[in-house]
């Protein structure tokens, strides 16, 4: 993978949701479609971090991997590092970080004395399930597409007397496909009265083109995720005007699971900096206005 998950996470997560047979996980396109929504869920938030801190490796480990600690280090001063939680205390939370980097000696931290963590979720876990998913969706989405323009360029079909003569078909046909500007075949193609030997279905090529429908399709994905992660969109549905109160409405939707990361971003950043007085603070990358002006009651959405 191009992104940073650790191989235990990433067979629990194979085995338990990857299905033998058909699915779109493992391609290349999924994997682009993965990037993509990573850096779009970065695109959340803001961070004030410490000069010495990777800050790529602060959001893949907070996003993906959902928590990681900070602990103070002879060698490298105050860092930020993923660990493994373990123990529980009286509210059945973990009480322990065990930090193993081949740089640092393996120890054994006391959330609360030696360390303090910082989560994104009340679970202590990272969106990538949610990343996966929308990835899944819109590679389907999106290799339907190209399979839908392939096949709603030609349709023809060849009759050849044999194999031979099918593979010469099968060879104008590539070159064709590949935009040569001209083409030179055997005249054993053309029957006896010089009459081509494939046969072109009379069929609507624009009617079997769905195109614009799978196109529209993922926008719809691209507005669900964004909801998802906090943010604003129109959400339309090919409504070609929304009023105000319904783009509020959405916007208000789409905040509900990003104030719950924001909130419990900030109560373990006031533990850290407590405890290491630091700085650490988090807010929106940007304002988010949900108001709209009297002359924005009414608002055309182009689809």
């Amino acid at each position: 993978m191009d992104i940073p998950i650790l191989y235990d996470h990433n067979n629990v997560y194979t085995s338990s949701v990857k299905p033998g047979a058909i699915h779109a996980r493992n391609t290349t396109l999924t994997w682009m479609f993965e990037r993509y929504f990573t850096q779009r869920a970065f695109s959340v938030f803001e961070y004030k971090l410490p000069d010495n801190w990777d800050h790529d490796y602060f959001m893949y480990i907070m996003f993906l991997m959902g928590f990681g600690c900070v602990l103070n280090t002879d060698k490298y001063g105050i860092i930020f590092q993923h660990g493994t939680l373990s123990g529980y205390n009286v509210y059945y939370r973990p009480s322990q970080v065990l930090v193993s980097n081949p740089l640092l000696k393996t120890r054994t931290l006391t959330i609360g004395v030696d360390t303090e963590v910082i989560k994104l979720t009340p679970d202590y876990r990272g969106i990538y399930d949610l990343i996966s998913y929308y990835a899944d969706m819109a590679a389907v989405i999106m290799e339907s597409f190209g399979i839908n323009a392939i096949n709603s360029k030609y349709s023809y079909v060849f009759a050849g007397d044999s194999a031979q003569m099918a593979a010469s078909f099968k060879k104008m046909y590539d070159q064709v496909a590949s935009g040569m500007p001209a083409v030179f075949v055997d005249k054993k193609m053309f029957d006896d009265e010089g009459k081509p030997r494939w046969i072109q279905f009379d069929q609507n090529v624009k009617q079997n083109f769905i195109g614009k429908d799978l196109l529209e399709c993922m926008a719809t994905i691209e507005n669900m995720f964004d909801t998802s992660i906090g943010i604003n969109n129109a959400n339309y549905e090919k409504r070609e005007r929304l009023l105000v109160d319904e783009v509020n409405a959405n916007n208000q939707k789409t905040q509900a699971l990003s104030e719950i990361w924001l909130e419990e971003q900030k109560r373990c950043f006031k533990k850290v900096n407590n405890m290491f007085g630091l700085n650490l603070s988090i807010k929106r990358r940007e304002a988010q206005d949900n108001e709209l002006s009297d002359n924005e009651r009414v608002r055309p959405v182009s689809v």
